[in-house]
């Protein structure tokens, strides 16, 4: 999973350092730091993180909620049958 945290939304509210220390230091009072890599143990701690940035600065490709389903495919049709436009 990657992520990437667009730092001219962030205000420095520091609650996905609080959730996910692992993966976001606050720098400063107002710099962030962060792993656009992180682990996958870290994935619900992630999730967290997200959920809780008051400006949705955190953006995040591939992180799915285990045991959820897959958002892409469509409800009965076998996966091959799912395409997606872009």
């Amino acid at each position: 999973m990657r992520i990437v945290v667009d730092l001219n939304r962030c205000q420095g509210y520091a609650q996905c350092a609080f959730l996910a220390p692992e993966v976001f230091v606050m720098h400063g009072e107002e710099g962030l730091l962060y792993d656009p890599e992180p682990d996958e143990a870290q994935r619900e701690k992630l999730a967290r993180a997200v959920a809780a940035c008051p400006v949705q600065a955190i953006l995040v490709d591939a992180v799915e909620t285990p045991g959820a389903p897959d958002p892409t495919a469509a409800a009965g049709a076998p996966a091959e049958a799912v395409t997606r436009e872009r």
